[in-house]
């Protein structure tokens, strides 16, 4: 996968509309204005997802709460651990453990880029 490293402050959400927000634990590489770039091992947590299973008499609650990263980048790493781009892929994943759709990222650095 290739495209714009993601990093700490890149915009992303869950297909639903709720909010990504990513903390790393990188403190080697950083891509403009003091944000790490984020590997497969980061936590991507999901708040303010609205997404409800269709049930009666009245639906059930089934939000968006973490992402799984299933297919980061392979050949550029931080440590050893492979980063993330715009070209990876993350599931949202609920709270039951189920996949709820790709995360979508809406704005990330423009400096940094992986192949």
């Amino acid at each position: 996968m290739a495209g714009r490293l993601l990093t700490t402050q890149s915009v992303m959400q869950c297909p639903h509309g709720g909010t990504v927000t990513a903390s790393s634990s990188n403190t080697k590489v950083f891509a403009g204005a003091g944000a790490a770039v984020l590997t497969v091992n980061d936590i991507c947590t999901i708040t303010g997802c609205p997404f409800q299973i269709p049930a009666a008499p009245s639906p059930i609650p089934s939000p968006c709460i973490k992402v799984q990263w299933v297919l980061p980048d392979f050949f550029v790493t931080v440590n050893g651990t492979p980063t993330l781009s715009e070209g990876s892929v993350g599931l949202c994943i609920s709270a039951l453990q189920v996949p709820q759709g790709n995360v979508i990222v809406t704005n990330t650095q423009e400096k940094g880029s992986s192949r």
